[in-house]
């Protein structure tokens, strides 16, 4: 495994542009790890729809960036206290959607300063049940990335400020509030920590010294090719809110794999369009559903035969088809 150093960068535009970069860019058997930490920033899943997962108001007040990452998963908000990591390897499919392998040394150093840390749940680090860390992945051909946050010491009431939490995810897990599910680490601490003491050991953890032979350094090519990527994609509108559709028809419902939230246009018996957005975890390019279910009557058996075509595992995880044709057409 090699270490990449960010060079203290707090952009998130930048940070996850650069974390792209590599993924797309390094080919080969090497791994390579990766840390961050942003300035006071919402990053959003990739299918989510940004307008209804902010809190738009206090983004605009308090000049918080708004930022959609490629990975699948939910919003989250990251600050100066907020340590994010990420795993960038050579994809097998029984990495994907497994999360051990790349939160074990994370939840050993935790362990070791007491903290009484567990990965639990789709993809979640907990202490005492309440969220340290969540974690999502995306796979690019033969390369994928597992990446994650770590609630060192955030400002948690700003999180439940920024973002805006559907009845529907609220529900399913039996609380009032984000704050009341989430916990930062030094609350577990017998003694503060920075940010950069814990990358430390998460460090140390993983490549004991670290030397010059671990490191991969980013050449004056890679830096051009992540500000034009910045310029293109993660610094855009387009790519983080993006326009949303017209439709006349919305279904939705939180699955185990999470929510899936349907937007259809339907214009004299005929789906014109469709978007679907969700905090579910991906392999497939949405779209590619978005397509196969557009230009067909709006009825149960042609969209039957529609999804029969298609692995909605590629797509949503754990989902049967009978499951997904139940949220769009009954």
């Amino acid at each position: 495994m090699k270490f990449i150093d960010n060079g203290g960068i707090t952009d998130a535009h930048v940070n996850l542009a650069l974390e792209e970069h590599v993924l797309r860019t390094v080919d080969g058997v090497d791994s390579f790890l990766l840390f961050y930490v942003n300035q006071p920033s919402i990053i959003i899943g990739r299918n989510q729809n940004t307008i209804e997962e902010v809190n738009s108001d206090t983004v605009r007040e308090q000049s918080i960036r708004v930022v959609r990452r490629i990975s699948g998963g939910g919003a989250v908000y990251h600050d100066l206290g907020n340590l994010n990591f990420s795993f960038i390897t050579p994809y097998t499919p029984e990495r994907f959607n497994r999360y051990a392998e790349f939160t074990r040394p994370v939840v050993e150093v935790l362990r070791d300063l007491g903290v009484p840390a567990e990965l639990n749940g789709r993809n979640d680090i907990l202490a005492d049940g309440r969220k340290i860390s969540g974690n999502a992945q995306f796979v690019s051909r033969n390369r994928m990335f597992s990446h994650g946050t770590l609630l060192l010491d955030t400002d948690l009431d700003a999180v439940t400020a920024a973002l805006t939490v559907k009845p529907g995810k609220i529900e399913s897990k039996g609380h009032k509030s984000i704050r009341s599910r989430v916990a930062n680490i030094s609350e577990f601490l017998n003694a503060p920590l920075t940010v950069d003491e814990l990358r430390t050991l998460i460090i140390e953890r993983i490549f004991g010294e670290l030397d010059d032979s671990a490191m991969h350094r980013l050449s004056p090519a890679d830096h051009d090719a992540i500000e034009k990527l910045v310029e293109r994609k993660y610094g855009s509108w387009n790519w983080n809110y993006g326009e949303s559709p017209a439709f006349n028809m919305q279904r939705s419902y939180r699955f185990p794999i999470g929510e899936v939230d349907l937007r259809i246009q339907v214009e004299r018996g005929w789906i014109r369009g469709m978007k679907i957005y969700g905090d579910f975890m991906y392999r497939r390019d949405i779209a590619e559903l978005e397509k196969a279910l557009c230009d067909i009557q709006y009825e149960r058996d042609g969209i039957a035969k529609a999804l029969a075509k298609l692995d909605l595992t590629e797509f949503f995880g754990e989902m049967t088809h009978d499951d997904f044709l139940a949220l769009v057409a009954d």
